[in-house]
């Protein structure tokens, strides 16, 4: 996919509230830790995570990512009614239906004329969602779209602590772990076609990208309820078979960064930074060994903001960009692996 007039025109973010350290996480894992003679410590050695966040207790995530989303409008001195496309990418939802892009819409006060609709990719959502719109862009259907989400994870990292707890298994832990790893927050990328908006803003090209799947690895990791279909008596889950993640995961991002550099003929050299889905420590590291680059030229937000889904790429960005990581004229590449298995990897001139 090429794109020859799709611009990030801003960003928004909100982080929740309440910080929650990964020692406090391990203080309520003390009743497995003592039965499986585990030291305090191990989880943010693993994880190399120090901190995630959590909203409060009663949060609506529509509200939460209208908050970023109008963070994203008035950065770029853009209003509702310009708005053409609006997509909600969120792993997480308000609910089955309606669409959860409905309720942002409301919020915003959106164009009665815009497309509505909701995006799922698992973590890379926002990016499936930022590509629908830049399609739309592209085609002069729209002049500008938002692209929205949010993520909350205390539900399932505290429903995952307690079925730790009682299972008292190691292998289980091994299951579950990665759940750990979870954290929240809300963000929004506004694209447009360059015509519209505050004429000083810096507009940053999208040049396009590639993409990969490798779905017969869909089992890997899932969310979802713990008997099959659609019952209504199951509680949900997270379960991860975490080195088939990572191995095929590496795989994929591999190909997909070979096919990205043949798509568009980048020299040795290039891109000049990287924006990555953020997961942990061990993944960071690995990744960047196997894609053969510099890890310097990744920003990482994992260590105090964990993994926090579809809404970690976009958030990682636009931290970067504000403590200046992000140079003018630098070819970025935003990529990412999500649960599936799928790849994308867009590159973006800064």
């Amino acid at each position: 996919m090429k794109y020859s007039k799709v611009f990030i025109e801003s960003f928004g973010y909100e982080l929740p509230p309440q910080v929650v350290t990964t020692a406090e996480l391990e203080q309520r894992l003390l009743p497995f830790y003592k039965s499986a003679g585990f030291e305090s410590g191990q989880l943010e050695a693993l994880t190399g995570i120090k901190e995630r966040r959590f909203w409060e207790e009663d949060h609506i995530l529509a509200e939460k990512a209208a908050l970023a989303g109008q963070k994203a409008l008035n950065e770029a001195e853009i209003s509702p009614d310009q708005i053409g496309a609006l997509a909600f990418c969120g792993v997480c939802q308000d609910g089955f239906e309606p669409a959860t892009s409905c309720h942002v819409a409301s919020q915003l006060n959106i164009s009665k004329t815009a497309h509505i609709f909701d995006v799922k990719s698992a973590c890379l959502g926002m990016i499936s969602g930022m590509i629908h719109v830049a399609n739309e862009i592209e085609l002069g259907n729209i002049e500008a779209g938002l692209v929205v989400s949010c993520e909350t994870s205390r539900q399932i990292v505290e429903s995952t602590i307690d079925e730790i707890n009682a299972d008292k298994s190691i292998d289980f832990y091994k299951e579950t772990v990665a759940t750990m790893t979870g954290g929240s927050g809300a963000a929004a990328v506004l694209l447009t076609n360059g015509k519209i908006g505050n004429a000083d803003t810096r507009r940053h090209p999208i040049m396009g990208g590639v993409v990969r799947n490798a779905s017969q690895f869909h089992d890997l990791c899932y969310w979802k309820f713990e008997a099959s279909g659609m019952p209504t008596d199951s509680r949900v889950i997270m379960r991860t078979h975490a080195q088939g993640v990572l191995e095929n995961g590496l795989a994929l991002a591999s190909q997909t960064f070979k096919a990205f550099k043949e798509e568009f003929s980048l020299p040795e050299e290039k891109p000049d930074k990287f924006i990555g889905h953020q997961v942990g420590a061990i993944h960071h590291q690995k990744f960047y060994e196997i894609l053969g680059v510099d890890i310097s030229k990744d920003f990482a937000t994992f260590p105090f903001l964990g993994n926090i889904g579809t809404v970690s790429l976009p958030i990682t960005a636009a931290i970067a960009d504000e403590r200046g990581f992000l140079k003018p004229d630098d070819l970025v590449a935003f990529i990412g692996v999500g649960s599936g298995l799928n790849c994308y990897i867009l590159g973006v001139q800064w």
